[in-house]
């Protein structure tokens, strides 16, 4: 258990780091010096422009079973015959499925944090930005939720970009001319 809870925690650091990395590439702005918290607080803090803020960072896989098979672990055979059967879905669907419940899930918990924003690193392999974006429209953002902006990083290692999801306004000057 607690070999998980360091996995967990490597992988939360490092999806913290990229996602940094990336928006301080895309808006000139420093992010620096992340620590991790305690299960009140978000995941990672660090500062922006030498203004805390707090990061809950979120994987997004698709199911269970896919995060099991990328995070290399012994599958069942029960695993297996869900792996098989999610290829009977389009990716879309899933991928959409997969992001609502992620987003919902996570904005039903609440944050000792002045400033919160959602780090979503997406690790599934069939997925990218570009993909993730033509679905921005009918994701389906909780009414209430404790996060000042939320964040997609295309893939595990930031290649396709990151992309804004929440506010409405950011998203929307992200999509490319037609």
């Amino acid at each position: 258990m607690r070999e998980q809870q360091q996995e967990k925690i490597n992988l939360e650091h490092d999806a913290a780091r990229l996602f940094m990395r990336l928006y301080e590439s895309k808006f000139q702005q420093p992010m620096r010096h992340i620590w991790h918290n305690e299960p009140a607080k978000p995941d990672v803090s660090c500062y922006l422009a030498q203004q805390r803020l707090d990061l809950e960072i979120a994987h997004l896989y698709g199911s269970e079973a896919e995060a099991m098979h990328i995070l290399g672990r012994p599958l069942s055979l029960q695993t297996h015959q869900q792996l098989l059967a999610l290829q009977q879905v389009p990716a879309e669907h899933r991928l959409l499925e997969a992001l609502n419940r992620l987003i919902a899930q996570k904005g039903r918990k609440s944050y000792d944090s002045k400033r919160v924003w959602l780090v979503i690193r997406n690790a599934n392999p069939h997925w990218r930005c570009q993909d993730l974006q033509q679905h921005r429209p009918r994701l389906l953002l909780p009414s209430q939720h404790p996060f000042e902006q939320i964040w997609l990083v295309g893939d595990m290692a930031g290649l396709s970009g990151i992309l804004p999801l929440y506010p409405v306004e950011m998203w929307q000057q992200a999509l490319p001319p037609i």
